[in-house]
């Protein structure tokens, strides 16, 4: 591998965004106040950090350590809650939350997959936690508007695309060697361009067991 493995910060600083607006979209759409639509783009924002980082690798989630991610966080907030007649005008508010997201996990799983690298955790180990990295804010967003989690129900390919990337990741920098930068940009890409042409052509999955 090239050098100290090592993605730039701003990788998460666009997840985060990314996802904090795809929360507090959810949370107008739930007809949440102002507090209720922050706390949902916080856990939708930080709840794969804290899953990744107090489960799996035991050290503080960078929203406690960095003075950044509140911010976003907020500024998400209030851009979902300026713009909100607008949103809540969208007909295709479902797809817009679906590319907030084809943004935001590929960039969350990234980061995910380097720290797992940098704690020496063995391979499988490091593609568990970037995908819990790229969904677990999504399944906590869902958890607590009472939906149940997307990655449990048969619908639209989404895990195994995350699967994907985090393979495609690890097979460009430690199996390629490309510089993590530009690996990192061609993962969020494939999975973009994956997620935009499922949503696209509803490539989906079926239940095991059919009514």
């Amino acid at each position: 591998m090239n050098g100290a493995f090592h993605v730039p910060v701003y990788f998460d600083y666009i997840a985060t965004f990314a996802w904090a607006l795809s929360g507090a979209i959810v949370g107008l759409r739930k007809h949440f106040d102002i507090v209720g639509v922050f706390v949902l783009a916080l856990l939708t924002s930080m709840g794969g950090s804290i899953l990744r980082d107090g489960v799996f690798l035991q050290r503080p989630p960078p929203v406690l350590t960095d003075l950044f991610y509140l911010p976003l966080i907020l500024a998400a907030t209030l851009l979902a809650a300026i713009f909100r007649h607008r949103i809540a005008n969208l007909r295709m508010i479902d797809t817009l939350v679906g590319t907030i997201d084809a943004i935001g996990t590929p960039a969350f799983a990234v980061v995910g997959l380097q720290l797992a690298l940098g704690a020496g955790i063995p391979l499988p180990g490091v593609i568990l936690v970037g995908a819990v990295s790229g969904v677990g804010g999504g399944v906590l967003r869902d958890v607590i508007v009472r939906d149940i989690p997307f990655i449990l129900q048969p619908g639209q390919f989404f895990t195994p695309v995350v699967l994907l990337t985090c393979i495609a990741f690890l097979g460009l920098t430690l199996g390629l060697q490309v510089a993590t930068v530009p690996a990192a940009w061609a993962t969020i890409t494939l999975f973009f361009i994956v997620r935009m042409l499922t949503i696209r052509y509803n490539w989906h999955t079926r239940p095991l067991m059919p009514d």
